[in-house]
C-alpha cells in the first residue's frame, strides 16, 4: 500500500521519533466501525480514480454531485457514507472511478484526501467543480482544466512551505486536454488559484460592500499574471496528491468573470467539467494498462497498480 511505503522512508521515520506525541494518536487516523472515520469508507471497493466534488449550490445540482456523477457510471454502488461525505464507486469504459461530495474548502479537501490516501491505493485525484474566471478570455461555459495552482489557501502550508509547486500531474493534464477535444468542449489550459475566503480573499466585497485595501488588489494582481480562474479546492488536492505519490489534477466549469464582468450563470459549462472528468480518467486508465504490458515504470516509482516491478524498464 502506499501509504506504507511512505511510512517506511527513513527521513518519515526520523521525524517521527522527534514528535513526542507520536503514541498518543492513532497511527492511521480515527476508526469507526472498523471504517476509515470522516468517510465511512469501504476501501476494498474504491476506484483507482477518485473525482472530488462539492455539494456546490453554483454548479446547479438537483441532487448530490456524487450521485449524480455516479448515474453516468456502470455498476455504481455506495461504498461510504458519513453524514459528512458521501462516496460511491463505479466503471466508465473500464476504468474503476470513486465519486466523492462534500463541503468546500482546502480543509475539507484534506479529510477527504487523507481517509483516501491512508487507506487505499487510489492512484489519480481529480478536482470536478465549479469556480470563478479571472482571465481576461475566459467566459461563462468555459471549463478551466488546471495545469498548476497558486496556493493562496492555508491548508497546505501546514504541509509544506509556499514555495512548494502545486503542479499538476502532466500525465492527468494531457489526458484532459485529449478528452476536452474529443468532446468539442470550450477549454482553457493554465493557472488557478485557490482561496479560503470565497468573498473577500478572492476580491468580492463581503457583508455590506465590506473590503481591505489588500482584497481589492487580489483579482488585478492575479489578472494580470495570467490567472484563468479561482475556486477553494485545487490546491489541496494537487498540493497533497504530489506529496503522497499519487497523480493530482482539477477540471473546473466558469459560471462568471469578475475581471471582465461577465454575468454569473449558475452551472454553466459544469456538465462539460463532468465529461471531461470521466473521458479523462478512461484515458489515463488506457494508459496505464498500456504501460504495463510494455513493463515500463509507472506513474509510482516501484509501483505498478499496487504490485512491485521486480525488472523495471525505462
Amino acid at each position: 500500500m502506499l501509504s506504507e511505503k511512505i511510512r517506511a522512508k527513513q527521513s518519515i521515520k526520523n521525524i517521527r521519533e522527534r514528535y513526542e506525541y507520536y503514541e498518543n494518536v492513532p497511527e492511521r487516523g480515527l476508526v469507526i466501525n472498523g471504517r476509515p472515520a470522516l468517510t465511512q469508507i469501504d476501501p476494498e471497493k474504491a476506484g483507482d480514480f477518485v473525482l472530488v466534488t462539492v455539494r456546490d449550490p453554483l454548479c446547479a445540482y438537483d441532487r448530490d454531485p456524487a450521485k449524480i456523477i455516479a448515474d453516468r457510471m456502470e455498476h455504481a454502488e455506495l461504498i461510504g457514507s458519513s453524514g459528512m461525505f458521501t462516496s460511491y464507486t463505479g466503471e466508465y469504459k473500464g476504468a474503476r472511478i470513486t465519486v466523492v461530495s462534500g463541503g468546500s474548502g482546502s480543509p475539507e479537501m484534506e479529510l477527504i484526501l487523507y481517509d483516501y490516501m491512508e487507506y487505499t491505493d487510489a492512484h489519480t485525484f481529480l478536482r470536478v467543480g465549479g469556480s470563478g474566471g479571472i482571465g481576461d478570455e475566459v467566459k461563462p461555459g468555459d471549463v478551466v482544466i488546471s495545469s498548476g495552482i497558486v496556493r493562496e489557501e492555508g491548508m497546505t502550508k501546514a504541509y509544506i512551505p509556499a514555495a512548494y509547486p502545486a503542479a499538476s500531474h502532466y500525465e492527468v493534464v494531457a489526458a484532459m486536454v485529449q478528452a476536452a477535444e474529443g468532446l468539442n468542449a470550450p477549454y482553457h489550459v493554465g493557472t488557478t488559484v485557490s482561496v479560503d475566503s470565497d468573498f473577500i480573499g478572492g476580491g468580492r466585497p463581503g457583508v455590506g460592500g465590506y473590503m481591505q485595501p489588500w482584497n481589492v488588489e487580489f483579482a488585478g494582481i492575479y489578472n494580470r499574471a495570467g490567472v484563468l480562474n479561482g475556486d477553494r479546492e485545487s490546491a489541496a488536492i494537487v498540493t497533497l496528491s504530489a506529496l503522497f505519490g499519487r497523480r493530482g489534477g482539477s477540471v473546473c466549469s466558469v459560471a462568471d468573470n469578475l475581471c471582465t464582468g461577465e454575468k454569473f450563470d449558475a452551472g454553466s459549462g459544469h456538465n462539460f467539467a463532468i465529461d471531461i472528468a470521466l473521458e479523462g480518467c478512461y484515458l489515463l486508465n488506457e494508459m496505464d494498462r498500456q504501460k504495463e504490458r510494455l513493463g515500463k515504470r509507472y506513474w509510482y516509482p516501484g509501483l505498478c497498480n499496487g504490485k512491485e516491478i521486480k525488472d523495471e524498464k525505462i
